[in-house]
């Protein structure tokens, strides 16, 4: 829908009037946020998607607007000031000649009007059913003046009561029929319905409640020839399918909205679960904790410590015992060998020989 233009009576959050710039930025995000309702329910749309949307940021969404409920509201402002040219529609010429052609023009405007708004009416008829008293009374107000205006033109052109003696009750009925039908439309067009019978149905009802007299004869909207029988849903006509490609239109581009959006808490969430290191003040208290400076090196200093005596120990036994190796009983063996009675043996041996070769 075509997102209204209050910048005359616009202002900030905090009481100022915007300057041009402000009052621009504060029409993206009314933009935006009809753009989102074509294809986002109301309550699943952030700050953040409008405020992406518009190119700008939420803590700018909140100097214009307190909630989503609030640009909301200005959307539907808007369904108030678009209802006038309805008002001047209806405030056609119903002769005989115009009647049948002022009839369809209106039931054709008041169908383009609610397709022009139909994301904000629907969130407006939620709410009013919900109890919303803010929304109920737009929805009065966007009403209220084409039904007052046909009142007045059914109590001035009819002839007779063709409807009832209560010319308002008479319009109020005329407007509901063709608020509901607008609402269907898509529906209607599922079933077959087209929309251009829809429009001349409506256009005959309409113009018999405000003259008393029935279409001329050989009249028609084009296209609203006769169909045959339909025992079931069929594929619709060429508005179900223009709707139908803007609603995909919207829903791509909110689901990038929300992609972008699933993206970043990925991101936030998979640097919060990240190990963290401790800082320098950790680091310091756990060290004032345990009496150490760095953890580790207590083992460290005290393999360095243990290992210098083990070593220093090993290079002074060593000696002693290479020395003892030199000084040991072998040695004196080996000594007592050169000298041991064993020698004496062998010289006294010699010196026995030459005696016995004497004898």
């Amino acid at each position: 829908m075509a997102a209204p233009d209050l910048s005359s009576r616009i202002a900030t959050t905090d009481g100022r009037v915007p300057g041009r710039r402000g009052r621009a930025t504060r029409q993206r995000l009314v933009e935006a946020t009809a753009d989102l309702l074509v294809a986002t329910p109301w309550r699943s749309i952030k700050v953040i998607d409008i405020a992406r949307a518009a190119g700008t940021s939420p803590a700018t969404f909140y100097q214009y607007f307190e909630n989503i409920e609030a640009v909301i509201t200005v959307l539907a402002e808007g369904l108030v000031e678009e209802a006038g040219e309805l008002a001047a529609l209806i405030d056609g010429d119903w002769s005989e000649a115009a009647g049948w052609g002022t009839a369809v023009a209106v039931v054709r405007g008041f169908m383009d009007y609610w397709e022009r708004n139909r994301s904000v009416f629907r969130v407006v008829e939620l709410v009013t059913v919900e109890g919303d008293h803010r929304f109920q009374g737009l929805r009065v107000r966007a009403l209220n003046a084409v039904t007052v205006t046909l009142a007045r033109v059914i109590a001035t052109e009819a002839e007779g009561d063709p409807a009832g003696a209560d010319p308002m009750a008479a319009a109020g009925t005329l407007i509901a029929m063709l608020a509901q039908v607008s609402g269907h439309r898509y529906g209607f067009e599922f079933w077959g319905i087209r929309t251009a019978a829809l429009v001349d149905s409506q256009a005959r009802l309409l113009l018999w409640a405000v003259t008393g007299r029935a279409a001329p004869e050989g009249a028609q909207v084009e296209g609203a020839g006769a169909q045959r029988p339909r025992t079931g849903p069929v594929v619709g006509g060429g508005a179900a399918a223009a709707r139908t490609a803007q609603v995909i239109r919207a829903s791509r581009t909110a689901s990038g909205t929300a992609a972008g959006r699933r993206g970043a808490v990925a991101k936030v969430a998979e640097r919060s679960s990240a190990p963290r290191r401790p800082g320098p003040a950790t680091v310091a208290a756990q060290r004032a904790r345990t009496g150490t400076t760095t953890p580790g090196a207590p083992k460290a200093a005290a393999a360095k410590g243990t290992g210098a005596p083990k070593a220093a120990a090993a290079k002074g036994t060593g000696a002693p015992k290479a020395a003892a190796a030199k000084g040991t009983p072998g040695a004196p063996k080996a000594a007592a060998a050169k000298g041991t009675p064993g020698a004496p043996k062998a010289a006294a041996a010699r010196a026995t020989r030459p005696e016995r070769a004497g004898h």
